[in-house]
């Protein structure tokens, strides 16, 4: 099936929405190589955050890939961390560091397209994310609006 799984017109997840809460883990800002893409205006903006001209924020923190540009990573004892990811500040959490500035794709964190396909997209999603289906009760507005958004 191709498309966003649907259930009599409507979303998979219904009107009852979905749960998820951020438990700082880090698990969705490392991994397996991949990607975090920004934008031109993310790109400014961070650049702007850390005081810094955009060739070198580009040069420091980016890489160019066939999907577009993406952030760095770093290899950790976890995998691929995001160059941004901060493991140090908060002793058994992993926080953004540029948080206020953070990119599309991980403001839209877990309400992906790709999550949200099929009840058992998100189920998978949800076996590395212990925040989902725990804490704050998102609406189905919400959900689709963030959705909308997300890039993945």
């Amino acid at each position: 099936m191709s498309g966003p799984h649907k259930t009599a017109g409507r979303d998979w997840f219904g009107a009852e929405g979905l749960r998820f809460s951020c438990t700082q883990c880090g698990n969705c800002c490392t991994g397996p190589e991949g990607y975090v893409i920004v934008s031109d205006a993310e790109v400014r903006g961070l650049a702007d955050r850390l005081g810094m001209s955009v060739s070198d924020f580009e040069a420091k923190y980016t890489r160019v890939l066939p999907q577009g540009r993406s952030l760095t990573e770093h290899h950790t004892e976890f995998g691929y961390d995001c160059v941004f990811l901060d493991r140090e500040t908060i002793p058994g959490k992993a926080v953004c560091g540029v948080y206020e500035h953070r990119p599309e794709q991980c403001r839209t964190w877990p309400f992906w397209k790709s999550n949200l396909q099929h009840p058992n997209a998100w189920k998978r999603a949800a076996s590395f994310c212990p925040g989902m289906n725990t804490g704050q009760k998102h609406t189905p507005e919400h959900i689709r609006l963030t959705r909308d958004r997300s890039p993945l």
